[in-house]
């Protein structure tokens, strides 16, 4: 089996006094692609959240590469090779197009520099014609082009995209899907949360389905989309 990059044991998660996640396990191996997926507040991006750092779980526990960091700072999680692209982009407004990707560029966890300021011009053309540009002076698309251009320059083994084509015009999130399929085949492990259930899994070798912050579907993103009463069942298609 190849190697576990993000390995979550019985995450119980909360936001005040909210139980948001019960008793979670996930896991994404080293070039695997997984649809994290569910209907709107079943705890997907809580689940994220916590195996990065930005949520504390109140028990289980987070492996990056075997260690564990269920208690370690995001910013040490993300120096492992875990980019987050988060829902809202998160971009620099002040700072212009070449700025957010420049400041984000750093060797991955074994020095490979394979994703530099020029492949992510080639990958993202548009932003190539926006560099002297503000974060906030770019469309819906083009900020998250600058958003998954931004988390590829620091080269990581894996890449999380929460909600990546919400909002987006047909035919940006069209384009934003070619990316995502290019992305893959460069052997980046992605874990994908999108509405386009469709589109998730035909990208994913594996489907994972929260109802109400328990998993109750893991298995073959084949097998789920092949299950009609599944799909309706859990994620109401």
């Amino acid at each position: 089996m190849s190697e576990l990059l993000l390995e979550a044991s019985g995450l119980h998660s909360f936001y005040g006094i909210s139980h948001i996640l019960h008793g979670v396990d996930f896991s994404v191996a080293r070039g695997e692609c997984i649809g994290l997926m569910g209907r709107n507040g079943m705890g997907k991006t809580t689940l994220l959240k916590s195996m990065l750092g930005l949520v504390r779980p109140k028990q289980g526990s987070v492996k990056v590469r075997g260690r564990d960091v269920t208690q370690t700072e995001p910013h040490i999680i993300a120096r492992a090779g875990i980019a987050y692209v988060p829902e809202g982009r998160g971009i620099f407004p002040n700072l212009t197009v070449r700025e957010n990707l420049i400041m984000a560029a750093r060797a991955g966890v074994d020095g490979r520099c394979e994703w530099d300021f020029d492949r992510v011009m080639a990958t993202f053309p548009r932003l190539s014609e926006r560099l002297a540009n503000g974060g906030s002076q770019l469309s819906g698309g083009e900020q998250q082009m600058l958003t998954i251009g931004r988390a590829l320059m620091t080269n990581p083994d894996l890449l999380i995209l929460d909600e990546a084509t919400e909002g987006l015009a047909p035919l940006i999130a069209k384009e934003i899907w070619n990316i995502i399929h290019g992305i893959r085949a460069s052997g980046i492990a992605t874990v994908i949360v999108d509405k386009n259930y469709a589109a998730v899994m035909a990208l994913a070798n594996r489907s994972v389905v929260l109802v109400k912050g328990r998993v109750v579907f893991s298995g073959s993103s084949n097998e789920l989309s092949d299950n009609e009463e599944l799909m309706h069942r859990f994620l109401g298609v």
